[in-house]
């Protein structure tokens, strides 16, 4: 799970597997960046528009909104910026999330039946 330790919605996502005895490995974005292979895959799922969170204090700190930059460029200032980023970005066997999804995580543990 990759997150910011003081973001609410990560919180939750760690208190949502910590409930249920499951065990993460939890990645804090301030204190190390998600390679741009991590970032690749969730984008490949859910597309490089779904990792922004063009609402974040950051991105308007950076003057974001009227860039047109191409995915990969995306894909690198994501990494240096990770304050960017939809949080958590949760990733269990072949099953990836971008922010809170507390609907899709139950049907991941009942699939693997931990």
């Amino acid at each position: 799970m990759f997150g910011i330790r003081r973001s609410a919605d990560t919180r939750a996502a760690l208190r949502f597997f910590s409930e249920r005895r499951i065990k993460t490995h939890f990645v804090d974005l301030n204190e190390r960046a998600a390679s741009l292979g991590e970032l690749r895959r969730f984008a490949q799922k859910f597309g490089v528009p779904a990792l922004i969170d063009r609402n974040s204090k950051r991105f308007a700190e950076l003057g974001l909104a009227s860039a047109r930059l191409s995915d990969e460029r995306w894909l690198e200032t994501l990494s240096l910026e990770p304050l960017l980023l939809r949080v958590p970005l949760v990733r269990r066997q072949r099953g990836l999330t971008i922010g809170l999804a507390p609907e899709t995580w139950p049907l991941w543990i009942e699939r693997t039946g931990t």
